[in-house]
């Protein structure tokens, strides 16, 4: 019965290919790469030439990553990239991927023509580490990405059998319903996660796959089953490039194709089963039955099996590329002009797999799932909770004839609650970066449904533990007894709270960095806070203005106005009638009642502004700007 319920969902998978597959044959010819030198301590050369002379080059000078690399691979090919670390693997990789911008020439062409947008659909890319969520299931991971990525012609049942289709393909059946887990949290195992960043990929049927390195920290036999699966994935149609550093000799001989580089250079391209018997042709030949890419790998760095130790390694080198262009470089453009006359250029690709609805509406559901572990923590519902008993205790029943007590619990509320979802929210876009560059780099999604999802996604569980928050301190501090009061002074807190994570959203998206934006939040919320009107009465004109953009000091205004009128009377010693007007304490003095519209309505602008420009930080990542 498994057996056939395998059959039936493997047949599935097929289906996609038959539906959506459009064969496409790839060339590069001639691809160059350079990149600018920079001094030593990551100065451009040019910016320090005032003060001496570079030492990696002179202004202006370039390193050649890649050096001319040309080659073909067609549909049920696949192409594995070798060569030493160093040598432009994963840098040709990400070219021919689509993902490459800087100074790069040459001609890369899928079917005859460039790379688009719209061929990003049919793209897969699996990077060397896989970015996945820690707490989503393999199942939810792959259900989320067949609901973004596979087009409106499936039904949403269809998307769901396809991602068990493709569970079943992989052999991940037995860990379908565990986490993926992450560094801290245990989860599948190195190779199963692997397996789920191809099947991301797969899911799509896409016509072009790529994988970097698939094969690194596993062992030889998880190696060989996801090569194995790979291969069976180029035997369907597709065209497959990969980039190994020491594959098996198993593994080696499941290659269509190889290309071995070295600094830059192409040393051979054409079948694995004929490179030994090329290089044997022109005197590289080892003295000992070995695996093949040991020895592609020790030729690559100059060390043959007939030289001296002592032989300059450089020569060996330049032997191995002149013998490149030699005998291998014209019969290779030849082929590549032949494939020419014979590729067809009339297939068009979609731009988005599904609406902006359908994507915001994934993505919503994907962030509560994913997110709900991170808000709820223990620890952090364990702070928020032990630090309300504290403050309660503190301000235990306070009344107005203490109000220097009182209003310091209402300052004390935007200061908590302006640092705390402030650094809450600096790490989200630092954490999510490469997530959200390898999803935009495949054309997942727009940048518009992942923020706008991102950001209301957030909203319902980050209000709960302040609301928690105010509803255990506002009784035991002694406020106001009134509904009014009490949800007016709630009102102002979560007001806060938006504003405080707009701020850490666009900090963290600007500066993309965890220590940097930790440094640059505290700076700020320091400086708001000293000018907010609590601290410092009597602040001097020429710094004032940062209280009309601190986010602090307008809460603090809103905050005295939903417990004090200006015309409300508490004890005092000063008065000859024993009372005073609160209006004309000192504290409150200086902030005032009025303009307490105007303090909202610049909360308000400040929950959206910061927003707006947390996406415009955004809108760099994932965009290749082409050369």
């Amino acid at each position: 019965m498994m057996d056939i319920e395998s059959q039936e969902q493997s047949q599935a998978v097929s289906s996609i290919f038959k539906k959506t597959n459009r064969s496409v044959t790839l060339k590069f010819d001639e691809v160059f790469y350079k990149v600018a030198l920079k001094k030593s301590g990551g100065f451009p050369c040019q910016k320090l030439t005032k003060l001496g002379p570079c030492q990696n080059g002179a202004k202006g000078e370039e390193k050649v990553i890649l050096k001319g690399i040309t080659g073909l691979v067609q549909p049920g090919e696949m192409l594995a990239m070798l060569g030493p670390s160093g040598s432009g693997k994963t840098t040709l990789l990400t070219a021919l991927g689509g993902k490459l911008g800087g100074k790069l020439t040459g001609k890369i062409t899928y079917n005859n023509k460039p790379y688009t947008n719209s061929m990003k659909r049919n793209t897969g890319f699996v990077t060397q580490d896989d970015v996945l969520y820690p707490h989503l299931t393999v199942t939810e991971t792959l259900v989320f990405t067949a609901l973004l990525r596979l087009p409106n012609t499936f039904t949403t049942q269809e998307k769901f059998s396809h991602a068990e289709a493709v569970l079943v393909q992989l052999g991940l059946t037995r860990c379908k319903n565990s986490i993926i887990g992450g560094p801290f949290m245990r989860g599948i195992s190195g190779g199963e996660r692997k397996r789920v960043s191809i099947g991301q990929e797969l899911l799509i049927n896409p016509s072009l796959l790529f994988l970097d390195e698939p094969t690194s920290g596993l062992d030889s036999t998880t190696a060989q089953r996801i090569v194995s699966a790979v291969s069976e994935q180029a035997k369907g149609g597709r065209t497959v490039v990969m980039t190994i550093h020491q594959p098996s000799s198993r593994l080696f001989y499941m290659f269509d194709k190889v290309l071995l580089l070295s600094e830059g250079n192409p040393l051979y391209f054409g079948k694995g089963s004929e490179v030994m018997d090329y290089f044997a042709g022109i005197g590289f030949e080892p003295s000992v039955p070995m695996n093949p890419a040991d020895y592609l790998l020790d030729l690559a760095n100059g060390v043959s099996s007939y030289n001296d130790p002592r032989d300059n390694q450089v020569i060996v080198k330049q032997t191995l590329v002149n013998a490149y262009k030699d005998n291998l470089a014209t019969n290779l453009k030849a082929q590549i002009k032949v494939i020419d006359e014979n590729v067809s250029t009339d297939k068009q690709f979609s731009r988005w797999a599904v609406s902006w609805w359908q994507q915001f509406t994934v993505l919503f559901r994907r962030g509560l799932k994913e997110r709900k572990h991170q808000t709820f923590a223990g620890i952090k519902v364990a702070q928020v909770l032990i630090v309300a008993l504290l403050t309660g205790l503190i301000w235990w029943k306070s009344d107005v004839a203490h109000l220097q007590d009182q209003i310091g619990l209402l300052f004390f509320y935007s200061g908590f609650w302006g640092f705390f979802p402030l650094m809450q929210a600096i790490f989200t876009f630092p954490q999510e970066r490469r997530m959200l560059e390898k999803e935009r780099s495949s054309g997942m999604y727009k940048l518009s449904s992942y923020f706008i999802s991102r950001t209301l996604s957030d909203l319902p569980m980050d209000l709960v533990l302040p609301t928690t928050f105010v509803t255990i301190t506002y009784w035991m501090g002694g406020l106001k007894r009134a509904a009014a009061n009490f949800f007016f002074t709630l009102f102002v807190v979560l007001f806060n709270v938006l504003a405080a994570q707009g701020l850490g959203l666009a900090i963290g998206a600007m500066v993309l960095d965890q220590r940097n934006a930790t440094t640059v939040v505290a700076v700020i919320m320091l400086s708001f806070q000293l000018v907010g009107g609590y601290y410092v009465q009597h602040v001097p004109c020429f710094i004032a203005w940062i209280k009309y953009i601190s986010i602090s000091q307008h809460t603090y205004k809103l905050l005295l106005g939903s417990q004090y009128t200006n015309d409300q009377t508490y004890p005092c010693s000063t008065s000859a009638s024993g009372v005073c007007f609160v209006g004309d304490y000192p504290s409150i003095k200086m902030v005032g009642f009025n303009r307490q519209i105007v303090s909202a309505v610049a909360l308000g602008i400040m929950v959206l502004f910061y927003r707006v420009i947390a996406y415009l930080a955004l809108m760099r990542i994932g965009v290749v700007k082409k050369p």
